[in-house]
């Protein structure tokens, strides 16, 4: 069991509680599954759990990584209910919006941005990444490669995260690419 400061608890029990908010408020599912929203952000954040050495500050990133790109919640309004570390955070996991350029050109902003994501933000966003990765070629065949190149690029300008989650993410990478090479599917 982990244990958290009291503080870091209702830390955590306001973010998960405030995470389903957003995301219910608008109606958003996973794609592919149609699951609750919710759980995506609830795995990351059980995923995070198993890192030692972890922090109360890295479940919270866990469960808001969310929330600013998906719904209406701005990073102010993050500062203002969880603190400054946590807007930083969700700062450099928010993806730009579709108004900074094309699919290439908002990659290349965003994993600019990633690169000066300190350690423990990288992480969260390495487990981020292991988790839309994991199924995608099962899930989407035909878009899996392109995506696969697109988080291996990512991965890269993530070098500073834990370097047992990201050896095992990368590698998980690695090894979904080969299956898409192996069943013939072009990006």
């Amino acid at each position: 069991m982990n244990r958290y400061s009291v503080h870091g608890d209702n830390q955590i029990a306001r973010a998960d509680l405030f995470a389903f908010a957003a995301h219910s408020a608008v109606s958003q599912v996973r794609k592919y599954t149609g699951e609750p929203y919710i759980q995506h952000p609830r795995t990351i954040a059980g995923m995070i759990q198993a890192v030692p050495g972890h922090t109360w500050q890295q479940v919270v990133l866990a469960l808001l990584h969310d929330v600013v790109e998906d719904t209406g919640v701005t990073l102010d309004q993050i500062k203002q209910e969880f603190g400054e570390d946590i807007h930083d955070g969700l700062y450099f996991l928010t993806n730009v919006g579709k108004e900074a350029g094309n699919r290439a050109a908002r990659h290349q902003i965003n994993c600019a941005r990633l690169r000066q994501a300190p350690a423990w933000v990288a992480t969260v966003k390495v487990l981020d990444i292991r988790d839309n990765t994991r199924n995608i070629v099962e899930l989407d065949p035909k878009f899996a490669l392109q995506y696969l190149r697109e988080k291996s690029e990512a991965m890269e300008c993530l070098r500073q995260a834990d370097p047992i989650v990201w050896r095992l993410t990368i590698e998980q990478i690695a090894r979904l690419r080969k299956e898409c090479v192996d069943k013939g599917l072009a990006a």
